[in-house]
């Protein structure tokens, strides 16, 4: 028998006829024979409305205790008006707030960035599956947590996606489906880019860079519970069918979860390429990069400065690569010379629980500091922070920042 968890969110239950559609795609899936676990998001725009209320009603006198609260009154109603829209249709459901006996999101005490702890929540969840076999459909309030003393904590915004992917990946569900009001992921906003299409798929790795970057479309924390066996799928409410074609998640392809630096296994050239006003040049990247594709050599990394552009390549191609783009140099009107440097290691952190660490980076720069060890180049993303060291620097550094994330 199938397990599914059907995540809707604010959009998918923005009005009576969206709460009744989505109501009625859950029970055809139930009828059919699958077992469904449903999480609710509150409906459009509610917690910001709410977030609105309170401020102009208590201002900086709202503690954060009040705030989740408040904020959590959202989703505890768009739970119970679903659950009571699928009792309509007639099957058994039962809401489960943190109020509840069987409430399974346990967290730290941070009210509005609970941390998951995930050995207890474990614990909890697998307790659905008590309701799962009498035939009930358990219909959970996204977004909200519970701290170790009963209080009700948040997840950060967008954070029902995290409801869905850990209830998923501790119950060992067939496939998470994420119900919106969109057909799934575009290859770019289709209210900007008309020629927009729907991806038939896209990996983890993927659309956690879309979602970190700019387009929130599930929350980037959720997919550490996400595994390549765990099938997921983006799909649009209007079809009224859990069924329906969407946007497939693939993988993830790594392990990300781990708070670890990892070494890249070989060592990387630097090959520095210098001129004047570099970047007022139009096209003079896209130029390079290509010269350097059009003779089959691979750019591990890119900076660009004023007056200097700097590729990595691999150290077994660095003297053919020198030899390529001295060429290019002596035809381009713009470069006036170039050398190649020491070989570097290149170190890379990608889990988010440490990039958004605040102070992370200070932590890593000083450790580094006082074993003498020189950074050569540092980059910081949403996703990712990357180091480059001396290669004969490397393990030692990697084995340095590895302590501090321990």
């Amino acid at each position: 028998m199938e397990l599914m968890v059907a995540k809707f969110d604010g959009n998918a239950l923005a009005d009576g006829k969206k709460i009744r559609d989505a109501a009625k795609s859950i029970v055809k899936e139930h009828k059919n024979g699958s077992k469904i676990v449903v999480i609710a998001s509150a409906t459009s725009n509610t917690t910001d409305e709410l977030i609105k209320l309170s401020n102009e009603a208590v201002g900086h006198f709202l503690t954060d205790s009040q705030k989740a609260e408040i904020m959590a009154m959202g989703e505890r109603t768009s739970a119970r008006l679903l659950k009571s829209s699928i009792e309509a249709e007639g099957v058994k459901a039962e809401v489960i707030d943190p109020y509840s006996d069987l409430w399974p999101i346990v967290t730290d005490s941070n009210f509005l960035e609970a941390k998951v702890d995930l050995e207890a929540s474990e614990q909890k969840i697998n307790t659905l599956k008590i309701l799962l076999n009498q035939g009930i459909i358990p219909v959970i309030c996204g977004f909200l947590g519970k701290g170790r003393s009963g209080e009700i904590t948040t997840l950060g915004r967008g954070g029902s996606d995290i409801t869905a992917f850990l209830i998923g990946n501790c119950l060992n569900a067939d496939e998470i489906i994420i119900v919106s009001d969109v057909d799934g992921v575009m290859s770019s906003d289709p209210n900007q880019i008309k020629k927009a299409k729907l991806l038939k798929e896209i990996s983890v790795e993927e659309l956690r860079n879309i979602s970190a970057k700019g387009t929130r479309l599930i929350h980037p924390h959720a997919f550490k519970y996400k595994t390549p066996e765990l099938n997921a799928r983006i799909i649009n409410c209007k079809y009224c069918d859990l069924k329906s074609e969407g946007t497939d998640i693939i993988g993830p392809f790594e392990n990300t979860t781990e708070k670890k630096a990892s070494l890249y296994k070989d060592p990387l050239s630097i090959i520095a390429i210098v001129g004047d006003s570099l970047l007022s040049k139009v096209g003079l990247l896209s130029e390079l990069t290509d010269y350097m594709a059009d003779n089959d050599l691979n750019i591990y990394k890119v900076s660009v400065g004023d007056n200097s552009i700097t590729v990595f390549v691999d150290k077994a191609d660095s003297q053919r690569a020198y030899k390529i783009l001295h060429d290019f140099v002596l035809k381009s009107d713009t470069f006036n010379s170039l050398s190649v440097g020491k070989d570097t290691a290149h170190i890379t952190i990608v889990n988010l629980d440490v990039v958004e660490k605040p102070g992370i980076i200070a932590a890593i720069t000083e450790q580094l500091r006082k074993n003498n060890i020189k950074i050569i180049e540092i980059n910081s993303s949403l996703t990712a922070i990357v180091l480059i060291v001396d290669w004969a620097d490397g393990v030692k550094a990697c084995e340095l920042i590895n302590e501090i994330l321990e």
